[in-house]
C-alpha cells in the first residue's frame, strides 16, 4: 500500500513531452505497434478452386488464418464419379515468423504504454538520474533490432503463405479436372509488413532523441565563459 501511495502521490500529469520529439515519436510507435500486430493476428482468408466433373462442378473452399499453421486447415476434395470426398490439408507451417512478429508488436505496445506513463507522469523521476534515459536507449535500440528481424522474417513468411494458398498451386494436384479460382485477398497482411518496417524506422530514429537525454551526449560547442575577475581586452 505504501508503494502504491508513493506512486500515486508522485504522479504529475504534464503533456509537455508530447510536444517534443521524444514523446511524440513514442506515441507514433504506440499506434503503429497496434496496427502491426492487429493486422496480422486478426487475419482470416479463404482460397478456392473448382473441380469439374463430367456431369457437375464442385466448389472447393479452404479457409486459413493466423498463426498460419496451414497443415492444420483441412478441406474436402470431391471425387468424380463418387459421392465420397477426400480430406486434404494445406501445406506448410509459417507460424514461427508470424507469431514472432506479433509478439514483438505486443511487447513493443506494452513498453510504449509504460514509457508514456513515465514521460507524462514521472518526468522528474525520468530525468533525475542518467539511469532512466540509458535504460530507455538500450531497450529502444533492442526493439529497433527486433523490428528489423521480425519484419524481414514475416515478409519472407508472407511470401511463402501466398504461394502455399495460391489456387494455381493447389490445382496442380488435379490439373485435368481442377480450375483455379480467385487469389485470396491479403491486403491486410501486406499492410502488416509495411507497418513492421515503419516501426523499424520510428524506433531506430527515436534512439537519437533518447541518446540526447543521456550523459553520453555532449555539446560540441560549449559556451565560452569569462573568468571571474577578468576583464575583456581593449
Amino acid at each position: 500500500m505504501d508503494t502504491v501511495q508513493k506512486l500515486v502521490s508522485g504522479f504529475t500529469l504534464d503533456l509537455g513531452p508530447l510536444k517534443e520529439p521524444l514523446g511524440f515519436i513514442r506515441v507514433l510507435e504506440w499506434v503503429f505497434n497496434i496496427f502491426a500486430f492487429a493486422t496480422t493476428g486478426g487475419y482470416s482468408g479463404t482460397t478456392h478452386f473448382t473441380v469439374k466433373c463430367s456431369t457437375q462442378e464442385h466448389n472447393v473452399n479452404a479457409t486459413f488464418g493466423y498463426p498460419f499453421r496451414l497443415s492444420a486447415y483441412p478441406y474436402q476434395l470431391p471425387s468424380c464419379g463418387s459421392s465420397t470426398t477426400n480430406t486434404t490439408y494445406l501445406q506448410g507451417d509459417f507460424s514461427s515468423s508470424a507469431e514472432f512478429f506479433v509478439c514483438v508488436g505486443v511487447f513493443g505496445f506494452l513498453y510504449c504504454t509504460a514509457t508514456l506513463i513515465l514521460y507524462l507522469g514521472y518526468q522528474t523521476v525520468y530525468r533525475q538520474t542518467s539511469r532512466g534515459p540509458i535504460i530507455d536507449l538500450v531497450v529502444t535500440a533492442a526493439f529497433a533490432f527486433l523490428w528489423l528481424v521480425s519484419s524481414s522474417a514475416w515478409g519472407k513468411g508472407l511470401t511463402d503463405v501466398k504461394w502455399a494458398t495460391n489456387p494455381h498451386h493447389l490445382v496442380e494436384q488435379c490439373p485435368s479436372i481442377c480450375q483455379a479460382g480467385d487469389v485470396p485477398s491479403m491486403g491486410r497482411l501486406n499492410a502488416s509488413v509495411t507497418f513492421g518496417f515503419l516501426n523499424l524506422i520510428l524506433w531506430a530514429g527515436n534512439c537519437w532523441f533518447i541518446y540526447k537525454e543521456t550523459p553520453f551526449h555532449k555539446d560540441p560547442n560549449p559556451p565560452a565563459t569569462v573568468e571571474e575577475g577578468g576583464a575583456p581586452g581593449p
